[in-house]
């Protein structure tokens, strides 16, 4: 009798093999088949498996066409006789939807031409890979590269505004200051007062212009306070219908309850002109502009599709318009400071750079719907302030330009500034001591016999900043009072500490009015 125990042992260890590679197969997660050159199913995995709902024993003698629709099926087929025309392997990619659970995949196929051991065509081998996660992994990286891209694109100009506001609004001061001086010392039958009211509106126009850039760099110095959105807007609606004109509808729908936010008053101002002025010149003849206000919720779902949102309760300010709309190419610069789409000297391209600017910098976010020939929306939210029983805010009435006796001691490194300011103040009553740099106003304290009643000083100067110039000063006098003033924008005057809460300020270029009435306050405060 013949000794099979071997050949047995051969068998088991066969089938063990078998088991072991079926497991393997099934275990890869990749679809893998294999089929014959005319297209018929000769194994698969189970992960192919899934895909057309059927196990290996249903598949197997089958073809694509058993399965899916004729034009997918077309489509596989193709791309089979492509890898055996190559002679080596061939890739593609292609959304596909599994039987099994309905859900869409996007599949890496790699086909390969497969041949017996005597160099036969056995068929094409298919390994398919599901890069869906991979696929939006690698266009989110692109979203926000291209994110990062204009962010740094916009804080390269706003390092620019920032440099250039701070000469600018010196030279500002000047021109200013010099031209309320003309103003008060001639009388307003003199020819020459047309020219110097021209030069201050010129000078204030700037001004603003210098505000605007700052605003988009997110460096203008504000005073943000509580304030009801629809009672702001409802203040605003008299200057917005001139501003937009008769022949345009203006519609205005505020909230039903209050709306309360904590942002700069004058910002909203900013926004509101710049966004109906935009409006206006977007309807070529006849048109309606709606100003709509409203409060909603932002939750974490939302945040995913716009970055820049945050969950959270916000007042939705809505300016819309049924103008000529844009298309998606302008609608993706439409922040971009120096942009415009309005012909040669009718637009800066600040207007809705500085919208950007204001908004971010209140911690808030904007969404636009345009479609060309269509109009345009834009919806601004900002956070919404939640106050317990808020008291009404009562505008502030304008007062006559302060006056006093005081003695003020002025520290400016611009000699132009140093003298105009002088001189303002001297006209309001003042008696002024004026020093050119840090180190002559020390010696002007230690010299003078009086006390002195107030400082006023620049920030940024060579020798010592203002701050350390005020406690040195206030070692000799701890009762003097102190005035910052500075063109420089409010990052760099926080980095010195001089915007902390209670520190009076003033910022270059300031009319008479605003120098006036920022020494009384100060010469009236409490000692801080």
């Amino acid at each position: 009798m013949r000794d099979i125990t071997e050949h047995k042992r051969a068998e088991e260890r066969l089938r063990e093999n078998q088991s072991r590679f079926r497991t393997l197969l099934d275990t890869i997660p990749d679809l893998i088949w294999l089929k014959d050159a005319d297209g018929v199913y000769l194994a698969c995995n189970a992960t192919f498996g899934r895909f057309f709902g059927a196990t290996e024993t249903d598949i197997v003698g089958k073809t694509d066409y058993d399965f899916v629709g004729k034009e997918l099926a077309d489509f596989f087929r193709d791309h089979d006789r492509k890898a055996m025309a190559a002679d080596g392997p061939s890739s593609n990619e292609e959304w596909v939807t599994f039987a099994d659970d309905g859900h869409s995949a996007l599949l890496y196929t790699t086909k390969i031409p497969m041949y017996e051991a005597g160099g036969s065509l056995l068929g094409v081998l298919g390994v398919g890979r599901d890069i869906t996660d991979l696929k939006h992994a690698q266009e989110e990286k692109i979203k926000l590269e291209s994110q990062l891209q204009q962010a740094q694109k916009m804080e390269s100009v706003g390092r620019l505004a920032g440099g250039v506001a701070h000469d600018f609004n010196n030279m500002l001061t000047v021109i200013l200051g010099n031209a309320e001086l003309g103003l008060m010392h001639l009388g307003p039958t003199n020819p020459v007062c047309n020219n110097l009211k021209e030069i201050k509106a010129s000078a204030e126009l700037s001004a603003d212009l210098t505000r605007q850039l700052l605003a988009f760099a997110r460096k203008q110095t504000v005073v943000p306070k509580v304030i009801d959105l629809n009672d702001t807007i409802s203040g605003m609606l008299k200057m917005l219908q001139r501003l937009i004109g008769e022949d345009i509808q203006f519609v205005w729908q505020p909230a039903p309850d209050s709306c309360l936010v904590k942002v700069d008053p004058s910002q909203i101002d900013q926004i509101l002109a710049n966004l109906c002025v935009n409006a206006r010149d977007a309807i070529e003849d006849i048109g309606q502009i709606t100003i709509e206000i409203g409060t909603c919720s932002i939750d974490a779902d939302y945040c995913a599709a716009i970055p820049e949102a945050t969950p959270g309760e916000y007042v939705r300010l809505t300016v819309s318009d049924d103008g000529s709309g844009m298309d998606k190419e302008t609608i993706a610069h439409i922040f971009e400071p120096f942009f415009t789409t309005k012909g040669l000297g009718e637009g800066t391209g600040l207007g809705l750079a500085t919208v950007y600017g204001i908004v971010t910098q209140n911690n808030g976010f904007i969404n636009i719907f345009s479609e060309y020939g269509k109009g345009t929306t834009f919806m601004i939210y900002l956070s919404r302030h939640e106050e317990k029983d808020p008291k009404p805010l009562i505008e502030a009435q304008p007062a006559p330009l302060p006056k006093g006796q005081e003695l003020i001691l002025l520290v400016e490194d611009e000699p132009g500034i140093l003298q105009i300011t002088s001189l303002l103040l001297e006209t309001q009553g003042y008696t002024l001591l004026t020093a050119g740099t840090p180190g002559e106003a020390v010696r002007l304290a230690h010299e003078h016999a009086g006390e002195i009643d107030l400082l006023m000083t620049d920030v940024i100067m060579p020798e010592m900043n203002g701050k350390d110039l005020v406690d040195k000063l206030r070692s000799l006098n701890p009762q003097l009072r102190c005035l910052y003033m500075s063109g420089y924008p409010a990052d760099v005057i926080t980095q010195h500490g001089v915007l902390d809460e209670g520190v009076h300020f003033v910022q270059k270029p300031f009319r008479l009015s605003d120098l006036a009435a920022s020494v009384r306050k100060c010469l009236d405060s409490q000692l801080r």
